[in-house]
């Protein structure tokens, strides 16, 4: 059974950093593409990131420069960093894992970017 455990999240300030770690379980990590992606009220999931099992990553034009993806195979965790965090960052996140046979999802986590 495949098990995605999000950590981080909650209330950011404007200007802060943030760090979100995805531990799996129940798969064959290192075989499978790791993602972040977020959901704003009222709009679609779109990607944050995402990083292959060679360490090729992706970054969302909206966030780069200010998000990095990483992965630890050894620890099963993907991870995602993101600093100079602005309102429009604020939104539920979600860790994916995926290969060309299947996909996962967590629950996902708020991020709220306040002051």
């Amino acid at each position: 059974q495949v098990q995605l455990v999000q950590s981080g999240g909650g209330l950011m300030q404007p200007g802060g950093s943030l760090r979100l770690s995805c531990v799996a379980s129940g798969i064959t990590f290192n075989t499978y593409v790791m993602g972040w992606y977020r959901q704003a009220p009222g709009k679609q999931r779109d990607l944050v990131a995402d990083i292959s099992s060679t360490g090729r990553t992706n970054v969302a034009d909206s966030v780069k420069g200010r998000a990095t993806i990483s992965r630890d195979n050894a620890k099963n965790t993907v991870y995602l960093e993101m600093n100079n965090l602005k309102p429009e960052d604020t939104a539920v996140y979600y860790c994916n894992v995926r290969n060309f046979i299947a996909t996962f999802w967590d629950r996902g986590t708020q991020v709220t970017v306040s002051s």
